[in-house]
């Protein structure tokens, strides 16, 4: 039961950014998304990924490396639309 209630709680995570990337090429724009909080979220999931890998926990790895290359996308999306609009 612990270790389902991780791995869902990995992949609400890891899809939460994908709306957002959705709707940033959908519209291309990303007016009034902060950049700073997509660096941070990507230190925080990097730093889960390395834990995961430090603890060999699967999960772990596998829903924080997926997360950190979303939020990686989001992020260039946001340098790549800044100026647009």
């Amino acid at each position: 039961m612990t270790e389902t209630i991780g791995i869902m709680a990995g992949i609400f995570t890891t899809i939460a950014a994908i709306p957002q990337i959705v709707r940033a090429i959908k519209n291309r724009g990303v007016k009034d998304v902060s950049p700073f909080m997509f660096i941070i979220l990507i230190i925080g999931v990097s730093l889960w990924t390395w834990y995961g890998f430090l603890k060999n926990d699967l999960p772990i790895i596998i829903t924080n490396g997926i997360s950190t290359l979303f939020n990686a996308i989001m992020l260039l999306l946001i340098i790549k639309y800044r100026d647009i609009k």
